[in-house]
């Protein structure tokens, strides 16, 4: 795959904003690169394309098929491993979600519930401090209950629901 100035714009824009999402850039240009590409590409290929060591690539492949956005898959012929980016924009953004949910959101609120539970024992903690302590259990638990309500609903259902959006928050007024 040869680079256009569009194409490379694309992977450089999708870099810098995974490096703001908290992933390294060269994992969210791979990711783009693939996500791109219409064809699977092995590590090599990959590391020529975006300039990008060896090493870095391997480390970003690992990391890319954790968080499941990429897939293996082997060509005729090649021993080589290929990569292919899951091309499903709502698929993407389920499994990152899920993904942080079970790296952020799980442990924090896990935490969160231990916290509470020691309030109870701890003398020092104010009643103002316990109460804003359990708020935000509830809070976290409400996200939590919601969230895996959600991934429930069937994809059609959940765009349909988005769309409606706008028409909700005009109905119920803001």
């Amino acid at each position: 795959m040869k680079l256009t100035p569009t194409t490379e714009k694309f992977i450089v824009h999708w870099g810098e904003m995974g490096s703001q999402w908290g992933v390294s850039r060269s994992v969210a240009q791979i990711h783009a690169l693939l996500y791109l590409n219409e064809t699977p590409l092995h590590a090599e290929q990959i590391s020529v394309i975006l300039n990008l060591a060896r090493s870095n690539v391997s480390t970003s492949i690992k990391e890319l098929l954790a968080w499941r956005l990429i897939t293996r898959t082997q060509i005729l012929g090649d021993r080589r491993d290929h990569y292919v980016a899951i091309k499903d924009n709502w698929e993407i953004v389920l499994r990152i979600s899920e993904g942080r949910k079970k790296r952020e959101i799980d442990p924090t609120l896990h935490l969160l519930r231990l916290v509470a539970d020691n309030t109870e024992y701890d003398h020092e903690v104010t009643p103002g401090q316990r109460a804003q302590i359990d708020e935000l259990v509830g809070f976290m638990e409400t996200l939590d209950t919601w969230y895996n309500d959600i991934r429930t609903v069937p994809k059609e259902k959940l765009l349909r629901l988005m769309k409606l959006g706008a028409k909700i928050v005009k109905f119920i007024g803001k």
